[in-house]
């Protein structure tokens, strides 16, 4: 028995909670995948999962063997790395955690990382927040802000700011606030990430503001506000990078342009430094250099267009 690949499959088997997932991904079949855990049962003897027609679950001893499993998993990528032998070909599956504006930003760019490294494939989770990354088996994930958990590498790839928008067909029926008090009158579509949610801050001429906005639709994931939005639902605050390409394209229209509603940074955030897989390293330095280059692209005024103050009339 390859005892080194045969704990690789059960470490995935415990990541996916499948063995036909893991057979999908090492490219061989269900009995293949099962026989190497019967094979590892038999060599430690004892039984490490718990197997039922719905799920997986692992026994203390499977609990046991998975952390040791692991680490020597990652030693031994470590040691390979340095050595040079997967350098240049980094393989294998990495799940990125992203919220959905993110996700529309890397999926245009990963067919140039598929054609550098073809051994490379990529699961994107997309939500708005992500827990313990451990936890929900994420190698690395996007978020605003600097992470509460000290225990996660966190690296900046840019700053970021919201801007507030709407759709043509609500602008023609309500028309156009000027000033961040006047959302008091319309319908707004608030974005659900916590108690502040309703509460739109806005930096002006004189100073802060701050605006108790409400609204008939509320919801949780920011693809939704964003469809709403473009369905004329009502005025929405949403990620530049997010609807730059429709404001553009006149299907959102820019609001309060001269109030703007603050920066965030963004983060990659992982686990740990330590062992580090090649394919992990390759797409933290991917979405730095992606954040980066949005960074650029909407800090160039032409991106924006001129149809800002169209509906100021």
């Amino acid at each position: 028995m390859d005892l080194l690949r045969a704990l690789g499959t059960f470490v995935r088997v415990v990541e996916t909670g499948s063995f036909s997932a893991v057979a999908r991904e090492a490219g061989t079949s269900h009995s293949a995948a099962t026989r190497l855990i019967g094979q590892l049962e038999a060599h430690f003897g004892v039984r490490l999962f718990h197997r039922t027609t719905r799920r997986l679950s692992l026994t203390e001893d499977g609990q046991d063997l998975v952390n040791h499993a692991r680490h020597l998993i990652e030693t031994t990528q470590e040691m390979e790395e340095t050595l040079g032998r997967q350098r240049s070909s980094p393989s294998g599956l990495v799940r990125i955690g992203v919220p959905p504006a993110v996700a529309t930003l890397i999926v245009p760019r990963l067919p140039v990382m598929f054609q550098r490294y073809p051994a490379l494939s990529v699961e994107l989770v997309v939500a708005d927040r992500f827990g313990d990354l451990v936890e929900e088996r994420l190698d690395l994930a996007l978020q605003r802000g600097q992470p509460g958990d000290t225990s996660v590498v966190a690296r900046a790839i840019g700053t970021f700011g919201r801007v507030i928008v709407a759709g043509p067909a609500y602008l023609e029926q309500r028309g156009a606030p000027r000033h961040p008090s006047e959302l008091t009158q319309h319908n707004c579509i608030i974005h659900d990430t916590g108690p502040d949610s309703a509460h739109w801050r806005f930096t002006g001429p004189d100073g802060p503001v701050e605006v108790l906005v409400a609204g008939a639709l509320r919801a949780d994931n920011g693809e939704v506000v964003h469809r709403a939005a473009l369905a004329g639902y009502g005025i929405a605050k949403l990620p530049e990078s997010q609807v730059v390409d429709d404001i553009r394209a006149a299907r959102l229209y820019r609001l309060l342009a001269d109030y703007p509603s603050g920066r965030e940074q963004m983060f990659v955030v992982y686990p740990s430094r330590r062992h580090l897989a090649p394919r992990t390293r390759v797409m933290i330095d991917f979405v730095v250099a992606m954040g980066r280059a949005e960074e650029a692209r909407l800090a160039d005024a032409r991106v924006w267009g001129e149809n800002d103050t169209a509906w100021l009339v």
